[in-house]
């Protein structure tokens, strides 16, 4: 009888250390499941699988928000009035802190403490806050692709495992754009099409980059041949006269009505031109971030006067 009783002891016994194992091995599996590690320039970096409280201050704010994260603070700004966002992602970012400029090399460091974060994403401009952030959260330090959208959203993606819904949301755009641009020329025939800055009388023609590109590139409208080269950042500067040169179809000034006038007042106006005003400057900007990508090729629908279906 004390035999079966120390039998049935034993048993319990290693019962009890199976289930204990288990539920130990469940945690360690669920922790490293909340956690994923991501290769950065900065090493090897443990962040969260879903973070609920991101800072984001590279710029990389509307990536995020295709992606499904929100960001609880934020530096994407309109470089017209840095102490908000963007009009256009207002009500994206009505519950998101504005603690500084993406383009800028330091932040408001209280305002992301305060933020609470669980992760912070940052843009190599940004290196020497490195270690100070690095105290407060994960810090994730990204590529430097301010020169290419499409390569930004896709290592924002990568970051989460979300690459196939980055690439449906690209799929969903270029879809758009070509979409609008197919409708413009269907209207307009086979015009052509010029983007120019305003500024002090003088023009600065996008023949490569920002709305140029979009109208050009994404939407397949189709520039003048003799547009002037840019063989840098720098857009190229010309006056009205050459303006006149480029002899467009139709010219899309990111100015002010006044500019319009002045325009309509010089001896070399040509009346042939159809020239269109965009009033926010801050379309400089725009054009070189996702969702504000998709708000000019649906502007330009209005912009033409183009109804489209």
């Amino acid at each position: 009888m004390k035999k079966i009783k120390s039998i049935a002891l034993m048993l319990v016994a290693i019962l009890s250390l199976s289930i204990l194992t288990g539920c130990s091995s469940n945690n360690e599996s669920a922790d490293k499941a909340e956690t994923r590690v991501v290769k950065t320039s900065k090493g090897d970096v443990e962040i969260p699988a879903n973070p609920k409280r991101i800072v984001d201050i590279s710029g990389s704010s509307e990536e995020l928000v295709i992606l499904g994260y929100t960001p609880v603070a934020t530096a994407n700004v309109d470089s017209y009035d840095t102490e908000n966002v963007p009009s256009y992602m207002a009500d994206t970012f009505k519950d998101t802190k504005v603690v500084g400029h993406s383009m800028m090399d330091t932040m408001d460091i209280e305002a992301i403490i305060e933020a609470n974060p669980d992760l912070i994403i940052m843009a190599p401009r940004q290196e020497k806050m490195y270690d100070e952030l690095k105290e407060i959260a994960p810090v994730v330090m990204l590529e430097d692709y301010s020169n290419d959208w499409e390569a930004n959203l896709k290592q924002v993606a990568a970051l989460f495992d979300k690459e196939d819904e980055a690439q449906a949301w690209l799929d969903d755009y270029y879809a758009e754009a070509k979409k609008i641009g197919d409708e413009i020329k269907k209207a307009k025939g086979d015009e052509s099409y010029v983007v120019a800055l305003a500024s002090s009388g003088q023009f600065m023609i996008f023949s490569e980059g920002g709305m140029g590109t979009i109208l050009k590139d994404d939407m397949g409208l189709k520039q003048p041949a003799n547009m002037p080269e840019q063989d840098s950042i720098t857009l190229p500067t010309v006056s009205i006269e050459g303006l006149s040169e480029i002899d467009a179809d139709n010219i899309v000034v990111i100015g002010m009505e006044s500019d319009k006038q002045d325009l309509a007042k010089n001896s070399v106006f040509n009346e042939r031109w159809k020239l269109y005003i965009l009033k926010c400057k801050s379309i400089l900007l725009t054009s070189l971030q996702p969702n504000g990508k998709k708000i000019i090729i649906r502007r330009s629908k209005k912009c033409f006067n183009v109804s489209i279906k």
